[in-house]
Order: C-alpha cells, then sequence, then structure tokens
C-alpha cells in the first residue's frame, strides 16, 4: 500500500507467511512484497526478517546454511547457540550475532527450560559472492539510548560493531511515545523499517506491531510515537550484486 502522492512510502501489514513448529514459531517478513510489481520477494541484499518465537526449553537440532548472512537481534531474553566450531555464544539484549554462513556452516539454537519465552529477529542478508569464507561474529553492543539509532552491522569497512557481506546497514531505535526521530540516510540507500513493539507515526500514516514499511527514493522521514516504540531499520542499496542460492535467504 502507497502511503501519499508525493512521499514514495509503501506499507506492509503483518505477514500472513508463517510455520508453527510448536515451541518454535515464524513469521517471514519479505520487504520486496511491500513495492507493488517488484519481482523479488527480498528488496537487493536484504531478503528477509523473521520474527521468531521460542519456548522456554526448545532445541533447533545442528543444521547447516549456505551463501547467506543471518543476523539475530534479541531484544529481550537469551538465544543460545551452537556450532560446527565449537562455539557456545549466549545471544541476549547485550550482544548481537552475525553468522556469516558462505560456503556452509552448521549451528544449533535452544533455550534452557529456566529462560524466559523468547521473541526475536533474525534477518537474511543476500551476500555479493558464493562460497565465501563462513565465520561467526559475536559483539557486545552499546546500551539503547531513547531516541537515538543505534548503529549495529553494515558492509565490511563500515564503523558499525559487526559486518555483513553486502550494501545493507541496521539500525535500532527506543522512542518514548510523543517522541520523534528522523530515519537515518546514506546516499544512494533506500530504507526499510519494521516496527518490533509500539506504534509509529511516519507521514501522517500509523504502523503498529509488526508492520513496516519500505522508503524509496525519497529525502527522509521522520518517526513519531504514538505510544513507546521499538522499530529496526536498514538502509539498503537495491542495486547492490546479489547472490540468491541461500539455506532461507533467497
Amino acid at each position: 500500500m502507497k502511503v501519499g502522492s508525493e512521499t514514495k512510502l509503501y506499507k506492509a501489514e503483518r505477514t500472513d507467511v508463517s510455520q508453527n513448529q510448536g515451541k518454535f514459531r515464524t513469521y517471514f517478513n519479505f520487504p520486496g512484497r511491500a513495492l507493488p510489481d517488484h519481482a523479488d520477494h527480498g528488496y537487493g541484499p536484504l531478503a528477509t526478517i523473521v520474527e521468531s518465537f521460542m519456548d522456554p526449553d526448545t532445541h533447533i537440532a545442528m543444521h547447516p546454511h549456505r551463501d547467506e548472512e543471518i543476523i539475530s537481534w534479541v531484544p529481550a531474553g537469551v538465544m543460545r547457540h551452537g556450532d560446527q566450531d565449537g562455539n557456545d555464544l549466549v545471544t541476549d539484549a547485550d550482544h548481537l550475532m552475525v553468522m556469516n554462513a558462505g560456503e556452509t556452516f552448521w549451528h544449533e539454537e535452544f533455550t534452557r527450560a529456566d529462560d524466559p519465552p523468547l521473541r526475536m529477529l533474525q534477518m537474511f542478508v543476500r551476500p555479493h559472492s558464493l562460497g565465501l569464507e563462513p565465520n561467526v561474529q559475536h559483539e557486545p553492543i552499546d546500551a539503547p539510548v531513547e531516541g537515538e539509532w543505534r548503529h549495529l552491522f553494515g558492509p565490511e569497512g563500515s564503523d558499525a560493531p559487526l559486518f555483513v557481506r553486502n550494501e545493507v546497514d541496521l539500525f535500532d531505535l527506543r522512542l518514548d511515545a510523543g517522541s520523534s526521530a528522523d530515519l537515518p540516510e546514506i546516499e544512494g540507500r533506500d530504507a526499510y523499517f519494521y516496527v518490533f513493539d509500539g506504534v509509529v507515526d511516519a507521514a501522517g500514516t500509523r504502523f503498529g506491531k509488526t508492520e513496516s514499511g519500505l522508503l524509496v527514493d525519497d529525502a527522509g522521514l521522520t518517526l513519531t510515537a504514538d505510544e513507546d516504540a521499538t522499530v529496526v531499520a536498514f538502509l539498503i542499496d537495491p542495486d547492490a550484486p546479489v547472490t540468491r542460492q541461500g539455506t532461507i535467504g533467497r
């Protein structure tokens, strides 16, 4: 749905693409589907944003990924990770994980019985080339500051704390009700934002929890929180070279 006659902002409602595996439930958001007549479910290098729920005492057995960059963003709770290299990692509100799957990488995810119920985002970025070296990044991140965008990952060589191997940057934001913030901008990039919690207004249109917007070829956009909100935003080069052979992020 296009918003406004001048602003090239397209709104997507909550996705209807989901999988229910009992204690593990996923909702697949496809940024390219926000744009009418767009042939690709992804948008340039950004393939898919998956809202994932894991109950306590849930185990997703060791499985492979290839040719995709997988980012795990956990605003509350914990997601536990093991992998082929013997890593035993905990991703939570203080840490971010990027799994650069490359040619092939095996991993498992789990929660313990005494962990809280988990809701997180896992983001799938298409790399620029096939068969890259696999790698896992797991780093502490700065505490969020209300009203300020936090830069979480970017292309190799950016000033973000973690990297992906294509032209996508991720930011997140906490906004108190009544406060505003402009979307971050990088020349030549389009913006896709997803409301994880709360409600924001953009260009006079309400975006509620799990709804998203795609801003194309525009000079900027201001988000105003109608209630306390948590938002993630991606700045994407829609013309970046991509591969489309990832396990999930095709």
